[in-house]
C-alpha cells in the first residue's frame, strides 16, 4: 500500500515502510522512466533481486539526478540509513581502509537503496559469513568492440559444454550490455586467488575449443577487437558485476536478466529492459532460484591451473 505526503510516496515493503522522495524525477530521459518506475520495477522482481544480493557486500551505482547527472560508485553505505539497513564491514588493503557496505537481507533494503538513487547493484561473489571466501564463480563473456552477438551466443554453447563435462551447473544471464554472465555456486573453501586461478583454467579450456572466437589475452591493447574475452579476473577480490535483475544505467534501461541455456541462441539482450522484464518474471519466475542447491567443487579446475602453470597474481592494470 502506498500513501502520498507532499512530493514523497511511502511504500509498505514487507514489514518496513520506505519513503520515496522525488518519485516523479525522470531517471531515464530516453524512456521517461521515473524514480518511482524504478522502484516499481524492483518490487516486481523482488524475490529475484533479493536472491541475487542476499548477504553479499554490495557496491551501489547511484545517479542522484538520474542518468542526465553524474554517476556515483558507492562502496560505503550512503548516509541517512535507517537502523534496520544491514551492512557488512570489508577491508580494502590498497587504501588501508574499511567500509561498511550494504548487505541485503530483504526487499526493503533494496527499495531503500533505490530511494538513495541507486540504479545498479553490484554484489561481491562472497557473503557476510566469510567475505574472503567466495561461494560464486563468475564466467564473464565480454565481447570486444567488433565482436558480434552471434559469437557470444556460440561461445556460450562451448561454456555450457565444458561445464556439463565437469559436472557443474551454470546459471546464465545477460549482462545488461552486449555480453553474458554465467554463475556457478561453489563451496566457500578457497580464497579469491584460487577461484581466479580456477576461472582462468576454465577460460583457457574454452579458448582451446573455440580459438577462432575467444581470447584470454589480458591486455586490451593486445586483443583482437573481433573476439570475445573470457574475463576471469571478475573473480578477483572486490571485482563486481551487475547482479541478476539489476537495471543498468544506460538510456534503454536494460536489465541483467537470467535466461535458460536453450534460449541463448534466439535472444537479443536489448529486449530485456525495465519495461519488459516484469512480465517475463511474472511468467517464468526467478530462473536462478535453484542456484544454491547446485554446488560445484573447483578442485579439478585448480588441477588444470597447476598443470598449465597459470599465474595467480592479477595484473596491475584493469582489463
Amino acid at each position: 500500500m502506498a500513501s502520498k505526503s507532499s512530493s514523497a510516496v511511502e511504500l509498505d515493503v514487507g514489514d518496513r515502510t520506505v519513503r520515496i522522495s522525488n518519485p516523479d524525477r525522470v531517471y531515464f530521459p530516453e524512456t521517461g522512466a521515473t524514480k518511482l518506475d524504478l522502484v516499481q520495477y524492483y518490487l516486481s522482481v523482488g524475490d529475484g533481486i533479493v536472491n541475487a544480493l542476499r548477504d553479499r557486500p554490495c557496491m551501489l551505482h547511484r545517479f542522484p539526478k538520474g542518468l542526465s547527472g553524474d554517476k556515483v560508485h558507492q562502496k560505503r553505505l550512503p548516509q541517512g540509513a535507517p537502523e534496520w539497513i544491514p551492512t557488512v564491514r570489508v577491508f580494502f588493503p590498497r587504501y588501508g581502509r574499511h567500509a561498511d557496505e550494504l548487505c541485503v537481507r530483504e526487499l526493503a533494503d533494496v527499495i531503500w537503496a533505490v530511494q538513495m538513487s541507486t540504479v545498479e547493484f553490484h554484489p561481491w561473489n562472497s557473503r557476510r559469513a566469510d567475505t574472503e571466501r567466495p561461494d560464486e564463480w563468475r564466467i564473464d563473456l565480454d565481447p570486444m568492440p567488433d565482436c558480434p552477438w552471434s559469437r557470444v551466443q556460440r561461445v556460450a554453447g562451448v561454456v555450457h559444454e565444458v561445464l556439463d563435462e565437469l559436472g557443474a551447473v551454470g546459471w546464465p544471464k545477460t549482462s545488461g550490455g552486449n555480453g553474458l554472465h554465467v554463475y556457478v555456486r561453489i563451496p566457500p573453501e578457497h580464497g579469491f586467488a584460487d577461484v581466479r586461478r580456477a576461472a582462468l583454467a576454465f577460460a583457457h579450456e574454452v579458448e582451446r575449443r573455440a580459438s577462432d572466437d575467444v581470447t584470454t589475452t589480458w591486455w586490451r591493447r593486445d586483443r583482437d577487437p573481433k573476439l570475445l574475452f573470457v574475463d576471469y579476473n571478475q573473480n578477483a577480490r572486490d571485482h563486481t558485476i551487475a547482479a541478476a535483475y539489476s537495471v543498468r544505467g544506460v538510456p534503454e534501461a536494460t536489465v541483467s536478466t537470467p535466461v535458460r541455456w536453450d534460449e541463448i541462441p534466439d535472444i537479443d539482450p536489448r529486449d530485456f529492459t525495465m519495461k519488459t522484464v516484469p512480465s517475463r518474471y511474472a511468467e517464468v519466475g526467478d530462473l536462478h532460484a535453484g542456484i544454491d542447491d547446485a554446488v560445484f567443487a573447483i578442485d579439478e579446475l585448480l588441477e588444470w591451473a597447476d598443470r598449465d602453470r597459470l599465474e595467480t597474481d592479477p595484473p596491475e592494470e584493469d582489463s
